[in-house]
């Protein structure tokens, strides 16, 4: 079953650059890394939330080999839709701590379903990518004109 996503208003560049901030921190240093980085109230777990929606919508579209949908696109597509309900009713339940888990839920995703670019199976790479193409994108949305600024 297809779930809908609502329309939504873009991350502004410093919504990406604090989420990512926090993702990088986490995944070097765990937890304690984090602990006095930033607060991990409602603003940061909306921040998780929607940088994990952005990350695993197209992480689980069908690679570029196949282009005809197969029994592992559905059951991608289903798991991705499942994920992202658990972290939403986390977020909205309990935002002051669904901070960490979503984004510890965002960094095993790509770990283990999105390919490293530079092919070394570094994780912390692939968020880096992760974070300067949804800046470019934020910084664009934001300040072309007619944008939210």
């Amino acid at each position: 079953m297809p779930y809908l996503i609502p329309p939504r208003t873009p991350l502004t560049p410093e919504q990406v650059e604090r989420g990512f901030d926090y993702l990088l921190a986490l995944q070097m240093g765990g937890g304690a890394a984090v602990a006095g980085r930033a607060e991990a109230g409602p603003q940061l777990a909306f921040v998780m939330l929607r940088l994990a929606e952005d990350i695993i919508w197209p992480g689980k579209a069908i690679d570029g080999e196949s282009a005809d949908p197969c029994a592992d696109s559905f059951a991608l597509d289903e798991v991705g839709c499942v994920l992202l309900s658990a972290l939403r009713d986390w977020a909205r339940d309990s935002p002051t701590t669904a901070a960490l888990g979503i984004a510890r839920s965002i960094i095993r995703f790509v770990e283990n379903v999105i390919p490293d670019p530079d092919g070394h199976g570094d994780t912390r790479a692939t968020l880096e990518t992760m974070r300067d193409e949804r800046l470019a994108l934020a910084h664009a949305m934001h300040f072309a004109p007619g944008g939210h600024y």
